[in-house]
């Protein structure tokens, strides 16, 4: 038995922050600017009230009317997520109550960002084939809007939140429809990508609202997300050819054999030179930023779910894909569609 991707939903919140929209609030910042720095025109944000199982649960509802999913067969939940609804309980637990799934079925979350698609369905493909578990819905949830301060533009013009669902399946077959995987972890990067207060290490205070200003005028306090551009673009270009590289060569393939790729949409700048430094042609690197951002672990499956709406994977087609970011954390695989 082999595990394989079934069926991709997702769920974009109704609310949006557009380029005019930031524009009205750096008036220093211009349209025609923020879209040549990021290549992105709209991100969907969380409303006040919205948390991410709202979001998860109904990307799960999407993925069950769009492609008549029975959802007696769920047997397993893989929620990924850095924004839950709270610290305890695990919010798949709330995900399988609102979606009225067995008492029988596992349900669990894992931390993970940019890297988190790939991630799961490594614990997929695991799951199904050591015969624990059939149909596992495995959901990626993310509101960073929570968590950015209103007057830091570094980051408000980058992220967006969004959910996707993803049911996955074994059935037989002389090869494997999903991996090999290669991953990478470096923790010695963790501070680049942070928000500093909140957790168990720092709780939150008074003083982690306190608003200070940095060197490129971005305001926000120690609760806030915070980003280094510069040190994310250099762990990027360093990891990401190597990933490409290592993963091929596990997989016994070249570049040419491989029919499409979706990387992490972290913004255009840092895909532009990705695209170049692993050499693939612009028709095979399939991109879907311009109108979500980043939406950390939903960019790949929502760049899948684009590219299937535009009938460009066939069957037998080989994609690759690589997540890439906040930890330091990568991982890297090859479907088949």
């Amino acid at each position: 038995m082999k595990a394989y991707i079934a069926a991709i939903s997702s769920y974009l919140p109704e609310d949006t922050l557009t380029n005019e929209d930031l524009v009205l609030e750096f008036p220093g910042w211009s349209v025609d600017k923020i879209f040549s720095k990021t290549g992105i025109h709209t991100r969907h944000i969380c409303n006040e009230n919205q948390t991410i199982s709202d979001m998860a649960v109904a990307a799960a509802e999407n993925l069950i009317s769009e492609h008549a999913v029975d959802k007696s067969c769920i047997d397993y939940v893989l929620l990924c997520t850095q924004s839950p609804d709270y610290f305890l309980p695990t919010t798949a637990c709330l995900v399988q109550a609102r979606l009225g799934l067995s008492t029988s079925c596992g349900a669990l979350d894992f931390n993970l960002g940019c890297s988190g698609y790939v991630y799961g369905l490594s614990l997929a493909k695991g799951l199904i084939e050591s015969g624990q578990a059939n149909n596992i819905l495995l959901i990626t949830s993310e509101a960073y809007s929570k968590y950015i301060a209103v007057g830091d533009k570094s980051v408000r013009t980058l992220f967006g939140d969004a959910a996707t669902a993803t049911l996955i399946k074994g059935k037989e077959s002389n090869h494997d429809l999903i991996g090999p995987f290669v991953f990478g972890t470096d923790g010695n990067g963790s501070n680049n990508l942070i928000v500093p207060d909140g957790g168990s290490k720092k709780p939150i205070t008074n003083a982690s609202s306190i608003l200070s200003e940095d060197t490129s005028g971005n305001v926000r306090a120690s609760k806030n997300l915070y980003m280094n551009g510069a040190e994310i673009l250099m762990f990027t270009m360093k990891t990401v050819p190597s990933s490409v590289e290592a993963l091929l060569e596990k997989a016994n393939l070249t570049k040419d054999d491989i029919d499409y790729v979706v990387f992490h949409q972290a913004n255009k700048f840092m895909l532009d030179k990705l695209r170049v430094k692993t050499g693939f042609s612009v028709e095979r690197f399939l991109t879907s930023y311009e109108q979500y951002g980043n939406t950390v672990s939903s960019t790949i499956p929502l760049g899948i779910k684009e590219a299937l709406s535009e009938k460009k994977f066939k069957t037998g087609d080989r994609v690759l894909l690589v997540g890439f970011g906040v930890g330091y954390s990568w991982a890297g695989t090859i479907i088949e569609w």
